[in-house]
């Protein structure tokens, strides 16, 4: 009887430390999993930034609610269509950063953009550096060359001026839209200012395309042509003809003079005029439009620059 109650309290013990190690090793789960939790939400830095849908972050407090909820569906329409990021942000303490230093730098703690290399733009309206400032980045930088964003900020520069700030946000997005839908100008190139690298767009036209079909197609169906008439051997016949023809004809030659008299002249003078243009203002027509200075920021490649106001 005793040694039962021995078997039946050893029994109890074990199962007791068995169940001990098991709620200690869910605990132990428990708590990694909560620290890997928080080190992701401290790794992100920004909350609501690129995971969420926010894109425009009105630090200084310039536009109104209904302001910012337009230009937020305008952006969603646009992040969509061209699969890059548009993000705007406005301060009025840009903490002893200059305009371009404070918005890579949002961009890059804010883990925007999309791809290998993080395509999209930003645009900040600085109030303490009183500074407007465009930073393509990616893939962007084909489609926002250097005259293209300063033409941007050209047209968002006169809402700056005249404090509505909101209209020079939306003339930097319809800026970017339209000249994304433009398409990469033609001989587009960026230049690092660091390296004084040059990376050249390389891309071939429909025209192109068929020319050069067109040519290899030729290439390929002339020796065919060339075989097929060396063994129909008309070339043979026609010389067995002709030979016929010169043996029964009569082979007399008759020669007369013929003499050119020039009966009259004429001479036109045309007057070429000098090609005085300068080009558009717009941007993204010619090759001169084409430049994009670029340099490395936490691993991206930046572009653009800014304007006072």
């Amino acid at each position: 009887m005793m040694r039962r109650q021995r078997n039946g309290v050893s029994v109890y013990i074990k199962n007791g430390s068995q169940l001990l190690r098991l709620l200690l090793f869910a605990a132990a789960i428990l708590f990694l999993a909560g620290f890997c939790m928080v080190s992701t939400a401290r790794a992100s830095g920004n909350s609501d930034l690129a995971e969420g849908k926010t894109r425009v972050f009105d630090q200084a407090g310039l536009f109104s609610e209904a302001e910012k909820s337009s230009m937020e569906e305008e952006i969603a329409s646009m992040r969509k269509d061209m699969n890059m990021d548009v993000v705007i942000v406005t301060t009025d303490d840009a903490g002893g950063k200059s305009a371009e230093r404070y918005s890579e730098d949002f961009y890059t703690n804010g883990n925007f953009g999309t791809g290998k290399d993080y395509s999209g733009v930003i645009f900040l309206i600085d109030m303490d550096n009183r500074e407007l400032y465009i930073a393509p980045v990616g893939t962007m930088n084909r489609f926002l060359t250097d005259k293209r964003w300063n033409t941007i900020l050209d047209d968002a520069y006169e809402g700056a001026s005249n404090e509505d700030y909101a209209a020079s946000a939306e003339a930097f997005l319809a800026g970017v839209r339209k000249y994304y839908t433009a398409g990469i100008p033609g001989g587009q190139y960026n230049y690092d200012r660091d390296t004084g690298k040059i990376s050249v767009y390389r891309s071939i036209s429909w025209s192109e395309a068929a020319l050069a079909l067109a040519v290899a197609l030729l290439a390929a169906i002339s020796p065919c042509i060339g075989v097929r008439n060396r063994y129909a051997m008309k070339k043979e016949r026609r010389q067995a003809e002709n030979y016929l023809k010169a043996y029964r004809a009569d082979c007399r030659f008759r020669f007369s003079a013929n003499t050119d008299n020039l009966v009259n002249k004429t001479v036109t003078h045309i007057v070429i005029p000098k090609n005085t243009s300068s080009g558009h203002s717009g941007g993204g027509g010619s090759s001169s439009s084409g430049r994009s200075t670029t340099h490395s920021s936490g691993g991206r490649s930046y572009g653009g620059g800014g304007r006072k106001f």
